[in-house]
């Protein structure tokens, strides 16, 4: 477990505005965050929900998805990023404009909020 995760964001994605419509991003970072104990999909959801609807969040949720995913604006940082739920894991999406001290907020208020240890993996895509 990384007692103490730096979040520093090692690429940030490109946003592409193709001629066809639509907005889509080039590279990035994904920061995975494992709970030591497992939990099922709607156990993580409940925890992030219930993050998002006490902390100093504006955010909203994609109803047509197959998975949770969450666009979320932590309104003390002002960063911007997603949050998706998949395969027992809370994912926090990078986005162009994100800074880890936002990403930083969310993780120290689930890490605070729960009753496990949580794991942290970092993905980078090219």
């Amino acid at each position: 477990m990384a007692e103490d995760p730096s979040f520093t964001i090692p690429q940030h994605p490109q946003r592409e505005f193709p001629f066809s419509g639509g907005v889509s991003y080039e590279g990035g970072t994904l920061f995975v965050l494992t709970p030591e104990t497992g939990h099922s999909t709607q156990e993580l959801v409940g925890m992030v929900e219930s993050i998002l609807e006490t902390g100093p969040y504006r955010w909203g949720d994609f109803f047509s998805l197959p998975m949770p995913l969450y666009l979320v604006k932590d309104t003390e940082t002002t960063d911007v990023f997603r949050i998706s739920i998949r395969d027992g894991r809370v994912r926090l999406h990078v986005l162009p404009a994100t800074e880890k001290e936002g990403l930083r907020a969310f993780y120290d208020r689930i890490r605070a909020n729960t009753d496990c240890g949580w794991d942290i993996t970092t993905q980078v895509t090219d």
